[in-house]
């Protein structure tokens, strides 16, 4: 079975006082990404780009610093893939 590769984005949101909190993004249990949540009254759009065997995924963000995360508006921006708006994602076998 082959690898293929499909981008998907959400809105994340952050609400927070006092210091910038830090956030990690996870494809099942691989840390994809660690950041620090810099901005107030705005979002992020983040885009996952995935190249993986065909099968079922989970993308989660886990605050780390006492923030409230919120995802919103998932959808698949390329490739053979479905996902629902609880970060589960499914990577299609079929190339369309």
């Amino acid at each position: 079975m082959q690898t293929k590769f499909v981008a998907v984005e959400c809105d994340v949101y952050c609400e927070w006082n006092n210091q910038p909190p830090r956030y990690r993004a996870y494809v099942n249990n691989e840390l994809f990404i660690e950041r620090t949540w810099i901005w107030k009254d705005a979002y992020l759009r983040e885009k996952f780009q995935i190249q993986a065997l065909p099968g079922q995924y989970q993308i989660r963000y886990e605050p780390l610093d006492g923030a409230k995360i919120t995802l919103e508006n998932w959808k698949v921006h390329s490739g053979p893939a479905g996902i629902n708006q609880q970060g589960n994602l499914v990577i299609h076998n079929e190339s369309s």
